[in-house]
């Protein structure tokens, strides 16, 4: 049986490289993509709409699919505030959690971060440790949590850090290994290709995926 999905977060980096290997898999047959703005991309089986996601509630009915994957995420200098960061990377994550588990969602995938912890001195670990223990709580049949190390690929914008980080990747991983793998950064379309793995495994219970099984799974 063909199934249906539903990416919010599609225009991101790990949401783009997730689009393209929906859209060309045999095990779906329609796609819905949850955006502000809607992307320069045509195929039959995707159907774009766009949302204002502080009223995500409204749009409750495009969510009623076998697998939603949440592929939401700024970072505190883009979101200006911490109060804006949280907004997207723990408020539209819960709320999307528990409209998926009304409508009767069987996976729900999402990707937080590596360090996630709800104790930790980091900020953006914190929070993102919170929307795990919130998530933790919501009663879907397969729950699926990535916590990628630092996320390589082709922005839209300039991050100097992950350039860096990209051209020292070759020389880090030869450091980097055994218990420490999971400190290696790791490509976005591989994470893309370890959440669509997931999602396709027939498996009851909540998943933690560090960045370094995130990768074997990929592979």
């Amino acid at each position: 049986m063909k199934k249906t999905a539903v990416i919010v977060g599609a225009s991101g980096l790990v949401g783009k490289s997730l689009l393209e290997i929906l859209l060309s898999s045999d095990y779906y047959d329609h796609v819905k993509i949850l955006v502000r703005n809607k992307l320069e991309i045509t195929h039959n089986k995707l159907e774009q709409i766009k949302v204002n996601f502080d009223q995500l509630e409204l749009y409750k009915e495009h969510l009623y699919a076998e697998d939603v994957f949440c592929c939401l995420g700024t970072t505190i200098k883009k979101a200006k505030t911490k109060e804006a960061f949280k907004l997207v990377d723990f408020e539209y994550p819960v709320k999307l959690a528990l409209l998926s588990e009304e409508c009767g969602v069987r996976n729900f995938l999402i990707i937080t971060a590596m360090g996630s912890d709800v104790n930790s001195r980091f900020f953006y670990n914190q929070v993102k440790g919170e929307v795990e223990q919130e998530i933790h709580n919501i009663k879907i049949p397969a729950i699926h949590i990535f916590r990628p190390s630092l996320l390589l690929g082709n922005r839209d914008e300039f991050r100097l850090g992950e350039k860096f980080a990209s051209s020292l990747t070759p020389l880090l991983n030869i450091f980097l290994t055994g218990g420490r793998k999971k400190y290696r950064p790791i490509q976005a379309k591989d994470v893309a290709s370890a959440m669509y793995h997931a999602a396709n495994i027939d498996h009851c219970g909540l998943f933690i995926y560090e960045s370094d099984e995130i990768f074997t799974m990929s592979q």
